[in-house]
């Protein structure tokens, strides 16, 4: 997500700071960069007029040519200015109404609004412990009430019972009267979709808006369709009038354009983006922490948040018994393994790790991606139980058994044993320390990896980050502040951070 205007201002600002005293020359120059960056980013072009604008007043003046860090100057003014333009603070769904609170899912066919209403669905069931219902509206497109049908059992929502023949609008009142009697809190209308916007549909969305009286109507709208996206929004917004507005596939967005306009342009706030196909991959819009990765500042509160939900406490309570006697086999490896997985993998992770992007291109070249964590898992699942629990045994007749088995080689076979022993004697330190995963993220696990995985070691000395398993959380707020996150401030960090649910 926005890799590509990442790397383009992070190139601009570090020509900036690397130089002391700046002359306003300095600043136009390098705004006229930061404009061009950002119409490559496909951001709307009055949306950058406004913005370059709004740094040019405060960045060229005596203030910051005066600075005692005139570059960092310019770039806090750019990191506020983004913020502001995505909306300055996270505005997530609202469910201050009545109950049930009605949510009213609109959009273009394909756009995602019929996963995207049975992710936010189990989103409110499992970290809102509401009841949810769920309703398709949709009687156009073949089996789109059977798909919705289908992801309630998938997620454990109810959805409402299908009955051929009946409107959109009908169908909404029967779902309403179904949430009012069976007690549910939120009630989420998925509607149907066209392949372009048409008058019939907006009537129809119109018609529903009428009958249901939602609470919130959320505009689904795929991201990867860039200036369309925001004309889409305009077009729902002045017809049917939208509360806010969710934007998928995200992670196949490099440029980042429609999230940086949709909010200037439509006033309306992104509560949601999707950030990949499972249904869990739904995160909360906070315009501070994406204004941090698109300035390379990482976003290590999300990173701690992640961990909180994804980390099973008592599986890391467990490992941390065995690895304070010395215990750790490749069986654990593989649960770490999969912990990263977890996390978002290598480029999940690494995203919001701060000053990572500017070394993005040497980890490339190193052949370090998401692709090793399988490579890692099938030399793993090659072994017999024996060889996972006593890695000694394995001498070359069973490696070249486990590489044949895996499709790897001996040598891959060697470094990942060599890894094991390194992260042995690592996560035996380690054990008992507050932080667990993330102390291992912090204190040098990242770099054991990619040592083992052939990349040589995390490059530029990462292994210099600071031990986040040695910080209390009123240390990683001051530092997350620092990194221009501020907000909301850091997450407890119980032991082993919390169950996962």
């Amino acid at each position: 997500m926005f890799e590509s205007l990442s790397d383009r201002l992070g190139g601009i600002f570090d020509g900036l700071t690397k130089r002391g005293a700046l002359s306003d020359k300095d600043v136009s120059a390098a705004l006229r960069e930061v404009r061009r960056a950002l119409i490559e980013a496909d951001v709307a072009l009055e949306v950058v007029r406004e913005f370059t604008e709004a740094i040019r007043e405060k960045a060229v003046g005596a203030e910051v040519v005066k600075s005692v860090t005139p570059g960092q100057m310019v770039v806090k003014i750019v990191h506020d200015e983004l913020v502001a333009m995505l909306g300055s603070d996270a505005e997530p769904i609202s469910l201050a109404a009545a109950s049930p609170v009605t949510i009213m899912m609109v959009g273009l066919q394909g756009s995602g609004k019929t996963t995207t209403s049975g992710k936010i669905a189990k989103r409110l069931t499992e970290k809102n412990r509401k009841k949810v219902l769920m309703a398709s509206l949709d009687v156009r497109r073949p089996a789109a009430q059977e798909q919705l049908r289908q992801l309630g059992e998938q997620t454990g929502v109810e959805t409402l019972p299908i009955i051929e023949g009946q409107s959109p609008v009908d169908i909404a009142k029967r779902a309403k009267q179904a949430a009012k009697l069976g007690g549910f809190d939120v009630l989420i209308l998925d509607t149907a979709g066209r392949t372009h916007i048409d008058e019939p549909l907006m009537v129809e969305m119109a018609d529903i808006k009428k009958e249901a009286d939602p609470h919130e109507i959320l505009l689904v709208a795929d991201a990867l369709t860039g200036q369309d996206a925001v004309n889409l929004a305009q077009n729902f917004d002045s017809r049917v009038g939208i509360t806010g507005l969710v934007l998928t596939r995200i992670d196949g967005d490099g440029r980042g354009g429609a999230a940086l306009s949709m909010r200037a342009v439509t006033g309306k706030p992104i509560k949601l983006i999707g950030t990949g196909e499972k249904m869990d991959a739904l995160e909360d819009f906070h315009p501070n922490r994406i204004a941090d990765r698109i300035l390379g500042m990482g976003d290590i509160v999300s990173l701690v948040e992640k961990a909180s939900e994804n980390i099973d406490a008592e599986k890391a309570a467990a490992m941390a018994k065995r690895m304070q006697k010395g215990e750790f086999d490749l069986n654990d490896l593989s649960e770490q393994l999969n912990q990263m997985q977890n996390l978002g993998g290598m480029g999940g992770i690494m995203g919001m790790l701060p000053g990572i992007g500017k070394m993005k291109k040497q980890i490339e070249a190193a052949g370090i991606d998401d692709s090793i964590f399988k490579r890692q898992q099938a030399i793993i699942s090659s072994m017999t139980r024996q060889e996972r629990k006593s890695p000694k045994l394995l001498n070359m007749r069973r490696k070249q058994r486990v590489a044949n088995g895996s499709g790897s080689t001996v040598q891959e076979v060697n470094k990942l044993l060599k890894m094991h022993q390194q992260m042995g004697g690592m996560m035996k330190k380690m054990a008992g320390q507050k932080g667990g995963m993330m102390g291992a993220l912090g204190g040098g696990m990242m770099n054991k990896l990619m040592g083992g995985m052939g990349g040589g070691g995390m490059p530029g000395g990462m292994g210099g980050m600071p031990d986040l398993s040695k910080m209390d959380p009123k240390e990683l707020e001051a530092m997350a502040k620092q990194m221009g996150m501020g907000g909301g401030g850091m997450p407890k960090l119980p032991s082993g951070f919390g169950k996962k649910k």
